[in-house]
């Protein structure tokens, strides 16, 4: 395995990018999601445009429509070093 170098991130993604993506891989529009979630389709477009904070109830309710972790929503850049768990 010693001939595999770790991947790079190559683009930055946003709490609104995160959004916009998962709910188009899933061919949902906004108005979609509005239905599914009870989330205005307004107050979607400003979560995807980051004029508005998501948010951890919101969060919650997106992740359940959208089938994800709330922290695929929340937290689109994390990143998680490998420990030990001894």
């Amino acid at each position: 395995m010693s001939q595999y170098r770790k991947a790079r991130r190559r683009v930055d993604v946003s709490v609104g990018d995160s959004l916009r993506i998962v709910r188009e891989l899933q061919d949902l529009s906004q108005n979609d999601l509005a239905e599914l979630s009870g989330i205005p389709q307004s107050a979607i477009s400003a979560l995807e445009r980051g004029r508005v904070n998501l948010g951890v109830e919101r969060a919650k309710v997106l992740a359940r429509v959208l089938r994800v972790h709330p922290a695929v929503l929340v937290f689109p850049g994390w990143e998680v070093e490998r420990e030990s768990a001894a």
